[in-house]
């Protein structure tokens, strides 16, 4: 179908970074977006044109009303990582779809996923949700992400980045990884969700290009105009750091996927798609540089703290 066709879309996760930018895209794009959140009203991310249904994954009938009506479904799962918590959100979420008759489900594992098992559960819980997703004869689209660039513009790497020309970041300077933006993520989500005969596929997103250590801080080296060195940050380190932000659980959660890459066990797993994804889904990343170009760093200048802490005369 054309993405210019009116869709009436469930978006699961749109109160967060990446399910927040597939939302905006979609109702920039004027299509009809609803979304669950247990957030009260005064405390959800704007989302201009979308409607909020309040409620619970864990809660069937809630999970009936965000789906009531709707014709697709764009969903990545919150930061749990709990097996049977996932399978009880996903099952929740297959079968309001199939009772909805959703004509098209896009499930964004939100990470690469290893061929075979592992003891990580950020990769094992989001496989769970795949099979079951698939199992339940929903006609589904599952697209796999490597690493976002957003994670780069936070308090975390901004001033070390702006000030000290210091990207530091919990990866293998020698891994080479795929880095994609929320807003490419968004435009290969609706993508994924309008292009006819995709039903089943599989798709490792991210383009095809991917950069080592060195070469992601040449090319923030290239946007920001400084020299840029990167940095492996040790995953206990960031860990330790997320959790003050997160919570242990969901920390530990996302920084397993750092822990499976420092053992080097799989060092392709966040590398490029060889073009598959932008060949398929006609959707090609930005370069980093021109990503980096687009933000604005100043934020994170001590020397713009300073001058908003001085006195004015």
């Amino acid at each position: 179908m054309s993405s210019h066709i009116p869709m009436r879309v469930a978006v699961v996760g749109a109160t967060g970074f990446q399910g927040g930018a597939v939302a905006r895209l979609l109702t920039e794009r004027h299509h009809k977006v609803r979304t669950l959140t247990r957030r009260p009203a005064g405390d959800r991310p704007p989302l201009p044109g979308a409607s909020f249904v309040a409620g619970d994954l864990a809660r069937p009938a809630d999970v009936r009303r965000l789906f009531d009506g709707m014709t697709h479904a764009s969903v990545v799962l919150p930061l749990v990582y709990e097996p049977e918590r996932v399978r009880l959100y996903a099952r929740n979420i297959a079968h309001a779809a199939v009772e909805a008759g959703v004509v098209r489900m896009v499930y964004n594992s939100n990470t690469r996923i290893p061929q075979g098992p592992t003891s990580v559960a950020a990769f094992e819980t989001r496989r769970i949700a795949e099979e079951v997703f698939r199992e339940s004869g929903i006609p589904l689209v599952v697209v796999r992400p490597p690493v976002y660039l957003d994670n780069l513009f936070s308090p975390w790497n901004g001033p070390a980045l702006v000030d000290e020309g210091v990207l530091a970041y919990p990866l293998p300077a020698s891994a080479p990884t795929a880095w994609l933006s929320h807003r490419d993520l968004a435009g290969a989500v609706l993508a994924a969700l309008t292009t006819d005969g995709l039903e089943g596929r599989t798709f490792d997103i991210g383009g095809a290009h991917s950069l080592t250590g060195a070469e992601l801080a040449a090319a923030f080296g290239r946007g920001l105009g400084r020299s840029v060195q990167y940095l492996p940050l040790p995953p206990d380190v960031f860990e330790r750091g997320l959790a003050r932000l997160l919570g242990p659980a969901a920390a530990a959660g996302v920084a397993g996927i750092y822990h499976y890459m420092a053992t080097g066990a799989d060092p392709l797993l966040l590398a490029d798609d060889d073009g598959v994804s932008a060949e398929v889904l006609a959707v090609e990343p930005a370069p980093v540089d021109e990503w980096v170009m687009r933000q604005p760093w100043q934020v994170w200048s001590s020397d713009t703290e300073e001058q908003s802490a001085s006195p004015q005369g």
